[in-house]
């Protein structure tokens, strides 16, 4: 592991906030936002140190806009594939990806990244 490497923070945008059925579908833009700037201003609860944040959205949710604390990546295509390529360039330095996709969860850890559901950045 790189030493004095933050941790490197994965949130699929779209699995956290589908994981509430709080009427998101009538704005997943709006939804994703949200969802940034709640990261954006409480971090990752349980987590000390410093981490870097990047939110992946996919979909309606694409340009979505980075603020202080959390980078946003728009996937051209799909949002699994881009979180297991950020995966896979991070190289030695520690990775949490938060989803409960099964299938992105086996593609990461196969990689060494730990993973962790949407509870741990969106309570409820």
């Amino acid at each position: 592991m790189e030493g004095d490497a933050p941790l490197l923070v994965v949130v699929d945008a779209a699995n956290v906030v589908g994981s509430v059925p709080d009427g998101w579908w009538r704005d997943r833009r709006g939804a994703a936002e949200r969802l940034r700037d709640r990261l954006a201003a409480d971090g990752v609860p349980g987590r000390s140190g410093p981490v870097d944040i990047v939110l992946v959205v996919e979909g309606a949710a694409r340009g979505v806009e980075s603020v202080t604390g959390v980078r946003v990546e728009s996937a051209p295509g799909s949002g699994d594939d881009l979180m297991v390529e950020l995966v896979a360039r991070a190289g030695d330095r520690p990775v949490l990806v938060v989803t409960a996709d099964r299938e992105l969860r086996r593609r990461v850890t196969g990689l060494g990244a730990e993973v962790a559901g949407p509870r741990t950045v969106r309570p409820g």
